[in-house]
């Protein structure tokens, strides 16, 4: 529940009206007139955020894709400037559009679904326990894989097409295997002829479901939630916490903006360097295409096995640095958003009219 909640003051009810219970009818009633305030605010700050770092996890996913002995980048800059050497300002936001268009449900269901599990928890008037924050904060990445696989799955697809592409312009006798159709091998058809033709995330989406059904766009479903679950675990809690630190007296609940941002930003890149062994797992399990001499995976424990005989221990941390980037900003943006309450004022709602309706 928002600081806001608590600037709810009931106004003091004549006889026989003040034997009325008016708090429960009250918060109920809030409940549900600021679901789609939560809705817009996590649609808002999503598209802001996803605006704002994008090219870094761009960055992040062609490092983490890349094999020892087969590095095509140094590093995140070196990444970066590559590609827009190679594929211009725009080529770094590759798999943008998937993730404008399906991060509003994303983040709304995460910031919602926590939110309506830590009220279930704190239906018997006590303080909430770190355990039952952590509890809460798992229910809400259990319910956000559901958007998250596959707008995960499509980007991932787009964003790493560049490193296949500069793979073969570095070792011309790599030839990708891919075992989908026709549309796929065209999307990453990246011989230096002037006339390339690129996929969008509708064909490969169609082209999954004809060759895979439904499950095919929920490939990688098991990492997604190794991933999200322990990720949302660690920030919810810690934000709170965080967040509480921000508060000028017990007395006063609110809390400046700028705190919320940076407890957002804190907490973000602590749980986002926490899980990257499990988003290093993920993305390569949902990594169609793969580059010359480069492995395929069945399943999470296959993945992790030869990761560690091929690799080493470090591969689990590549793009740790630049996750956590991402993720700090964007879940800094998120809670300012979500605090300030932009849906609640786009809707016309106000404590006091809440209160009063």
């Amino acid at each position: 529940m928002s600081p806001r909640d608590s600037q709810c003051a009931l106004p003091h009810l004549p006889p026989p009206f003040d034997k009325l219970p008016p708090l429960t009818e009250t918060m109920a009633q809030h409940q549900r007139i600021s679901l789609p305030a939560k809705l817009i605010n996590g649609g808002i700050a999503g598209m802001v955020g996803v605006t704002c770092v994008f090219p870094i996890d761009l960055a992040k996913t062609r490092l983490q894709n890349q094999r020892s002995g087969q590095q095509v980048y140094k590093n995140m800059l070196d990444c970066l400037i590559k590609t827009v050497k190679s594929e211009g300002y725009f080529g770094m936001y590759r798999g943008a559009a998937v993730n404008l268009t399906l991060v509003t449900p994303e983040k709304a269901i995460k910031l919602a679904a926590n939110d309506f599990f830590r009220h279930q928890l704190s239906k018997d008037g006590g303080r909430l326990t770190v355990l039952k924050e952590m509890l809460s904060g798992c229910g809400a990445g259990m319910c956000q894989v559901i958007i998250t696989t596959p707008m995960e799955m499509l980007k991932i697809q787009l964003q790493d097409a560049g490193r296949l592409a500069a793979q073969q312009r570095l070792i011309p006798s790599m030839a990708p295997a891919l075992k989908l159709g026709a549309v796929l091998s065209r999307s990453y058809n990246t011989n230096p002829a002037p006339h390339v033709v690129r996929v969008s995330a509708m064909q490969i989406t169609r082209e999954l479901l004809q060759t895979k059904g439904v499950p095919g766009l929920y490939r990688g479903l098991g990492a997604t939630l190794m991933r999200d679950m322990p990720f949302s675990m660690v920030y919810f809690p810690l934000f709170a916490h965080l967040h509480q630190l921000g508060r000028h007296s017990p007395e006063d609940p609110a809390v400046p903006f700028y705190w919320s941002f940076v407890s957002g930003c804190l907490a973000g890149s602590i749980a986002a360097v926490t899980v990257s062994p499990c988003d290093v797992v993920k993305t390569r399990l949902q990594s169609l295409k793969k580059g010359a001499n480069e492995e395929t995976y069945n399943g999470v424990v296959d993945c992790i096995r030869k990761i560690l005989r091929k690799e080493g221990p470090g591969a689990f941390l590549k793009g740790a640095s630049c996750r956590a980037l991402v993720i700090a900003p964007l879940f800094g943006i998120a809670q300012v958003v979500y605090f300030v309450g932009v849906g609640e004022f786009l809707l016309g709602y106000t404590p006091q009219s809440i209160c009063s309706s």
